[in-house]
């Protein structure tokens, strides 16, 4: 749960907090920040894809500390930041090191540690997640309002350089990956192991990528452009980031909820389901001006949020078992990135080019849906080859 809190700060919603002041201080439209976002998040995700499986060899708190004193480094150099051409560079690192490293290594080790209970663990250490969304947001932007952005970045630097012995205490006693492994193995479909190789040849891992990379393409740019959405409505910044509590909470319940759902009845079953909730907040926001409705559509948008986070994270090592999860993983995690890249580079085109991103939304709730529906006959194919799951 500590490693993703701490992944906040290479997360979409905290970087965003500092978008105004980033175009105005480099002269960028939304088109131009979009860019830039996206160059350094896709080379974030290829990376990824090669970095993720480290976590099938080193133990979390070798490897979470080296990557959260990079992390603490790159903070560093936001706050010294002079020179755009240096942006895509650093936005490449916090990604890479933040919101993909971190929050892969997390996961992993709760998907390699846990079998029968997989769903509840990952659940509760996806707390992280909801906890830096429900608190940075709002106490760095009010933050901002006596001190300058920069300084923000070397606070944040400080922090994860504090939490680095908290994170050596908590997992003094970790377990070493090759060990539980071989003591803890749990199989995917046709009752065994999928190497990352025998993945890429199953067209059905292909066939899942657009539900894979809805979430993070669509939540990404709805934190992305939370500046240009406040301007758009008529609404305080400080209005907007008020109601990301409510997001938090519906997204804490639904994601523990979804852990219990996932040990009863399978990810498989409710993947095509948990990305419903998400289309119905964005038609919500997109339609209406309304502070109070904004509310209402957050707390649905968290519902589905909450919900496939703690299905996704579960669904891979329940289709693919668990002896080579950190490189399967790692795929599902660079699709994500990839995601998160293009979300806010094509909302920000769509910007510039005089279509605002409220409504933009309504034609992605469109998309969201289909994609649904896609995913519900994919799944349906899985499950002829899955065994069963077995309830907690």
């Amino acid at each position: 749960m500590l490693l993703t809190f701490l992944s906040s700060f290479g997360q979409t919603y905290f970087i965003s907090i500092f978008a105004g002041e980033i175009q105005s201080a480099f002269d960028l439209s939304h088109g131009d920040w979009g860019g830039l976002y996206f160059l350094g998040t896709m080379v974030s995700g290829m990376l990824m894809i090669w970095a993720g499986s480290s976590a099938d060899h080193f133990r979390v708190r070798v490897l979470a500390v080296m990557v959260m004193a990079t992390l603490a480094v790159l903070c560093i150099a936001m706050s010294r930041i002079s020179a755009v051409w240096l942006l895509p560079f650093l936005v490449f690192g916090l990604r890479f090191t933040g919101q993909g490293m971190l929050s892969h290594i997390a996961v992993v080790a709760m998907a390699r540690w846990f079998v029968r209970a997989r769903g509840k663990a990952i659940s509760y250490a996806g707390l992280g997640f909801a906890l830096g969304q429900a608190i940075l947001p709002v106490v760095f932007v009010a933050l901002m309002l006596h001190y300058d952005w920069q300084s923000l970045w070397l606070i944040s630097a400080v922090f994860l350089i504090l939490c680095i012995p908290l994170l050596l205490w908590l997992l003094k006693a970790e377990r070493i990956p090759s060990d539980v492994s071989t003591s803890s193995d749990a199989t995917g479909m046709s009752a065994r192991h999928w190497t990352r190789k025998e993945v890429l040849s199953d067209w059905r891992f292909w066939g899942l990528i657009p539900i894979a990379t809805l979430s993070s393409t669509f939540g990404t740019a709805l934190f992305f452009q939370q500046v240009h959405l406040a301007e758009v409505k008529g609404w305080s910044h400080v209005e907007l980031v008020a109601l990301f509590p409510i997001y938090t909470a519906t997204l804490v319940v639904s994601g523990l909820f979804g852990g219990w759902a996932v040990d009863r009845w399978g990810s498989v079953r409710l993947l095509a389901f948990s990305q419903i909730p998400m289309a119905i907040g964005f038609v919500m926001l997109g339609m209406s001006d309304s502070l109070l409705v904004a509310a209402i559509a957050f707390a649905i948008v968290g519902v589905g949020g909450g919900a496939y986070a703690t299905i996704g994270a579960s669904f891979w090592p329940e289709v693919y078992g668990t002896r080579s999860i950190g490189s399967i993983k790692a795929l599902a995690t660079a699709l994500m990135v990839f995601g998160s890249a293009v979300g806010p580079a094509f909302t920000g085109w769509g910007i510039d080019l005089g279509v605002n991103f409220p409504d933009q939304m309504v034609a992605y709730a469109v998309y969201m849906v289909l994609v649904s529906l896609w995913t519900a006959y994919v799944t349906r194919r899985i499950r002829v080859d899955i065994t069963a799951p077995v309830a907690a």
